[in-house]
C-alpha cells in the first residue's frame, strides 16, 4: 500500500529542527502515522532565507525527504480567492501561509501545521 502524501507547512519542520528528542516532534508522529510528504515551494523558500550557514546540511538532507511542490498559476488564482473571502471576514493571514495553504488545496493533499490559528480560517483546506 503506497503512502499517503501530506503537504507540511513550515511550522512542523522548524519544530522538528528545534526539538532536542527529535522523537518528541509532530513530524516523527506523522512518519509513525504512514505519512509522507510534500512541501510549497513557498515553504523551501522559508526555510532558507531563515536558515544560518552552519544549518544549511540538516535543511539539505531533510528536504531530500520531500517533494517541492511548485507554486503556479492555478495555486495563485486559488490564493486570490482565498484572499478574497479572508479579507471580507477581516480574517486575513500571512501572505506567506496563504501561499502555502493554495498549493495545498490545489493539489488535494491533506495538511498539517502546528499554526492551526490561522489556517483554520481557509474553509476546504483539509487540516490534520
Amino acid at each position: 500500500m503506497e503512502k499517503k502524501v501530506i503537504m507540511v507547512d513550515t511550522s512542523i519542520l522548524i519544530d522538528y529542527f528545534r526539538k532536542t528528542d527529535k522523537t518528541k516532534s509532530e513530524w516523527i508522529q506523522l512518519v509513525r502515522q504512514g505519512y509522507s510528504f510534500a512541501i510549497s515551494s513557498i515553504t523551501k523558500y522559508e526555510i532558507y532565507t531563515g536558515a544560518i550557514e552552519s544549518q544549511l546540511d540538516f535543511w539539505n538532507k531533510i528536504l531530500l525527504s520531500v517533494k517541492v511542490i511548485p507554486f503556479d498559476e492555478n495555486t495563485v488564482d486559488v490564493a486570490v480567492q482565498i484572499n478574497k473571502i479572508l479579507k471580507r471576514n477581516r480574517k486575513q493571514i500571512d501572505i506567506a501561509d496563504l501561499f502555502i495553504a493554495s498549493t495545498a488545496m490545489v493539489n488535494k493533499m491533506p495538511f498539517a501545521t502546528l499554526n492551526k490559528k490561522h489556517f483554520n480560517r481557509i474553509e476546504g483546506l483539509e487540516i490534520l
